[in-house]
């Protein structure tokens, strides 16, 4: 026995076929009938049909409960055949359908497709079962119910709603479309594409979060105030679930609502690009006929259908542009990422919205600490669409804590969103502590050098270069497009430069996980550029995206170590020359990565053994420039912001050096519970084990790895108590623990 296929029924009908299952059986009936289902429908007060049925009884004189002892004695009394075809509810239980009802199904769909649906919806069922030659048409039709009349309701639209599409002019005519910001400039492309006389089909092409949708939304608010283009009266956006049930229907369907006006396609990439690529193939036929139709039909103007889709540019290069039917009838409208100021209007005109939605009360801070933030640290969305997901999560945050949930955020619960929870949400989106996003920013860069000095011994000419450059982009005293600075750091191992990098990305953006470290030894041959960028459309690992370019979109605000640089392959120079002069990057997929407010650094081991000779004083700068000269560009080199050259770490700055390393050790200790403490002679001993002083640091922490932390264990181990406390000293030329 075959099943009923559930897609050609939406969600009402689906639910009275269930309900009309549970009446059957509870009048003692086998097989469902036509009598069954209307008893259902009847029953069902919130359906399309039920209001059909109040519409056209009233006249009469009649109720719809009048209708319905009627429908339920003749269901009672009914003989039926089974059709061998089953519905199953939702529960997976079988129903028999009748012979008479599987007649009913089909000339339901019917009404539906002749009424521009794909669905059989209530109002649909109630036509078939009011068909003359079905057992409930007789009854319906003296209460007032026929198809003449039903069908006069449907066409004026007073019980039926389109399940299938949606009119976003008709829903702003009736005020259920949301208000919108303006953008002005780009509302004035589209209403002027829209105004010429052939081909005015439009890609908009944008990132994700551009505003792309929004523009068409407001296209349509511009149309039902009689301000937008002539001839245009509609704008037809498709259901997503009528795409996956049924996409060359959906297709037919939604060019036939949307003639004389504009069939509204999100993500027009979807039905487009070869078979193994594209996700809606089966609808690509009727969609290219749309686009190759003639803008007047038999002498009437404006009768075809107008496209209008989005996509983004890297979709556009691979699937859309190739397709010269579609590339030379419409035209390209870049939407690019909103202005802050933009964003600003944007967010303003939604924050009634927020307040609906959340039951809150949004200030006017919230809303301009959510643009700066979201554009600041929201790095993989553009603006506006980063800014109202901030929105939306400071919200949901204020409204958590104010609910009765098992995990509560750490906020105020005064039914009021403002700027310190939109920073505390930006916080839980991005990782940055919340602390140093609202810091007083002139009081924290002005001690940028003490700072990175406490982490970064022995090396102040490279943290005052560091701090200088820093401390000039703060305050607007640079290119905005160029990054914040590019450094090369030069110098033998274990001198301090990853360590500068660390220090940096902690002071500026509040953790070491804001350090973007690339090996450039990874990148010695040609090929290996599209690791850094991503491969471009048609290569494998296209979808991957690059390791650089990915992490900026991600998060623009960073600190970029390229390690090794001179290891790199020279293509990868000149994209590091591009990134230092333009502070942007395009990646294989057509995306810009924006360097602005990141800090380049580039380490080298270029001169680094005349640099680690002190015997050579002053003279060993001038002879590891020479290696640099010879080995870089004039025009790569003169992109830096200064070349700075590490010194070797003096005795005293090794000292000092292991005291930092020993009260991280100390610190791990204490998360275990354990005081640790070293004695002097001990440090002594430590410091008298460096073989290699010339390596610099490394040697002092593999020192404390292996004669202090694996030490420790065995010794803790061999202790029937752990203690709280352990004493690290030296004796008879060894380290004793007590």
């Amino acid at each position: 026995m075959t099943t009923l296929n559930p897609d050609l029924l939406d969600t009402t009908s689906r639910v009275v076929l269930n309900r009309a299952g549970d009446i059957m059986r509870q009048i003692g009936k086998s097989v469902l009938t036509p009598e069954v289902v209307l008893l259902a429908l009847l029953r069902i007060p919130e359906s399309t049909a039920y209001r059909a049925i109040a519409r056209l009884t009233e006249p009469r004189g009649f109720k719809p409960q009048d209708l319905e002892k009627e429908t339920e004695t003749q269901a009672r009394t009914r003989l039926a055949r089974s059709a061998d075809l089953n519905f199953n509810n939702d529960q997976n239980v079988a129903i028999a359908l009748s012979d008479e009802m599987v007649v009913v199904l089909d000339e339901g769909r019917s009404i539906a497709l002749a009424s521009g649906e794909i669905y059989i919806q209530t109002e649909h069922m109630l036509g078939a079962l009011s068909q003359s030659g079905v057992s409930t048409a007789g009854l319906l039709q003296r209460y007032g119910v026929t198809p003449t009349a039903l069908a006069s309701l449907i066409v004026e639209g007073v019980v039926s709603k389109h399940s299938t599409t949606t009119d976003w002019v008709q829903q702003a005519k009736g005020g259920k479309l949301a208000p919108l910001y303006y953008r002005e400039g780009l509302l004035r492309d589209v209403s002027t594409l829209l105004s010429l006389a052939d081909d005015r089909h439009i890609i908009l092409v944008g990132a994700v979060g551009s505003g792309r949708r929004s523009l068409a939304q407001s296209l349509a608010l511009l149309i039902a105030e009689g301000k937008g283009p002539t001839g245009v009266k509609s704008i037809v956006e498709v259901s997503d679930s009528a795409w996956l049930d049924n996409p060359v229907l959906a297709m037919q369907v939604a060019l036939k609502q949307a003639q004389g006006g504009i069939l509204f396609l999100a993500d027009i990439h979807r039905f487009l690009g070869s078979a193994a690529r594209s996700d809606l193939p089966q609808a690509a036929r009727d969609l290219q006929k749309a686009f190759v139709a003639p803008a007047h039909t038999d002498g009437v103007p404006d009768s075809a259908t107008i496209i209008i889709g989005t996509t983004t540019d890297a979709d556009y290069t691979e699937r859309i542009k190739p397709n010269a039917t579609i590339a030379q009838k419409s035209h390209v409208l870049n939407v690019p990422a909103a202005t802050s100021k933009e964003c600003l209007g944007i967010l303003s005109v939604l924050k009634p919205r927020f307040e609906r939605d959340y039951g809150l009360q949004v200030t006017d801070d919230a809303v301009k600490t959510a643009t700066t933030l979201a554009g600041r640290y929201v790095g993989d969305q553009p603006l506006p669409g980063a800014a109202v997901r901030v929105m939306n999560r400071a919200c949901a945050v204020v409204k958590s804590s104010e609910s009765a949930t098992a995990f509560k955020a750490e906020t105020k619960t005064d039914n009021r969103l403002d700027a310190e929870d939109v920073t505390l949400a930006v916080s839980l989106m991005t990782g940055v502590p919340v602390t140093r996003l609202g810091a007083d920013e002139r009081t924290k860069y002005a001690q940028i050098t003490q700072s990175l000095q406490a982490r970064v011994i022995g090396q102040d000419e490279a943290v005052l270069a560091v701090s200088r450059a820093v401390k000039s982009a703060r305050v607007g005293l640079k290119d905005p497009k160029r990054p914040i600075g590019s450094f090369l750091f030069l110098g033998p191992s274990g001198v301090g430069k990853t360590e500068l990098a660390k220090a940096l990305a902690e002071f500026l953006f509040g953790s070491e996980d804001a350090l973007i470290a690339i090996d450039m030894s990874e990148y010695q041959k040609d090929d290996t550029i599209n690791r850094l960028i991503g491969a471009p459309p048609g290569y494998v690992g296209f979808e991957g995206g690059g390791q650089l370019t990915d992490r900026i979109l991600k998060s623009p605000y960073a600190v970029v170590l390229f390690d090794e640089v001179e290891k790199a392959h020279p293509r990868i120079l000149d994209i590091l020359l591009q990134v230092m002069e333009e502070g942007r990057l395009t990646d294989g997929q057509g995306r810009t990565a924006n360097f602005a407010e990141t800090v380049i650094l580039l380490t080298s081991n270029l001169g680094s053994a005349y640099l680690g000779d002190s015997s050579l004083g002053d003279a060993a700068r001038d002879l590891a420039m020479n290696d640099v000269r010879q080995f870089f560009r004039p025009e790569f080199l003169n992109r830096l912001d200064e070349i700075v050259m590490f010194k070797t770490l003096s005795p005293d700055v090794l000292r000092r050096v292991l005291d930092l390393l020993i009260g991280k050790e100390v610190k791990l200790a204490q998360e275990r519970g354990i005081t640790l403490e070293i004695a002097p002679a001990a440090r002594e001993w430590i410091l008298a084990q460096n073989d290699h002083p010339e390596w610099g640091a490394r040697p002092l922490r593999r020192i404390l790895q292996r004669s202090v932390r694996e030490k420790l264990a065995d010794y803790l181990l061999s202790l029937d108590t752990p203690p709280s406390k352990v004493i690290v000293d030296a004796a008879e030329g060894k380290l004793v623990y007590r």
